[in-house]
């Protein structure tokens, strides 16, 4: 009993120490189960510089949390955006990947969207380069992104670029992969 309430007491210090470590500046942290993870810069590990942004676990996750940022779109408008970096990961249970998001004018507005949950990131990964690519539309307002975890594990992201890129690019949309009529009714084929 007396161990369990150390161990209880323990935990209620260290979380809120954990959750405000070191916040790398202009990225937060969010997601679906955000008090299981904290975000940290780490300047003992990076792939290029002096640091790199960690999003780690720091007990079972239900869900997932993210470290991202958001902010105005209006600079991309109707353009073709890679956000990429390189990306480390440790132990990853479930999956991992970075993420963009392009909003409209209300919450729930989402114009285009890819979380890498097609090509996720599992288990101990050395640094590799990822990038998700995502068409503005002329009527977005605004562009999330981030690295997300979903369960256990740590990733750590460095050497991020956020470019304008031509159409030669291909899109990664997630949104555009939906049908736009229905296929194979009779399943004949």
């Amino acid at each position: 009993m007396r161990l369990r309430f150390c161990a209880t007491l323990i935990s209620l210090v260290l979380t809120p120490l954990l959750a405000n470590a070191a916040k790398p500046d202009g990225w937060f942290l969010a997601g679906m189960d955000p008090g299981s993870y904290v975000i940290e810069r780490d300047a003992s590990v990076m792939h290029g510089g002096t640091a790199s942004g960690r999003l780690s676990s720091i007990r079972t996750p239900k869900s997932f949390g993210t470290m991202m940022q958001s902010i105005d779109a209006a600079n991309y408008k109707g353009k073709r955006v890679r956000y990429s970096a390189f990306v480390k990961a440790s132990n990853v249970k479930n999956w991992a990947g970075m993420w963009m998001r392009v909003d409209g004018d209300t919450p729930s507005a989402t114009l285009a969207f890819d979380n890498m949950q097609s090509r996720p990131i599992r288990g101990t990964k050395d640094w590799a380069r990822y990038s998700v690519v995502l068409d503005v539309a002329p009527s977005a307002k605004g562009i999330s992104f981030g690295i997300l975890v979903d369960g256990e594990g740590a990733v750590w992201l460095n050497d991020v670029q956020f470019q304008v890129v031509d159409s030669s690019v291909p899109t990664t949309n997630t949104l555009s992969q939906v049908a736009k009529k229905p296929m194979n009714l009779n399943f004949e084929h």
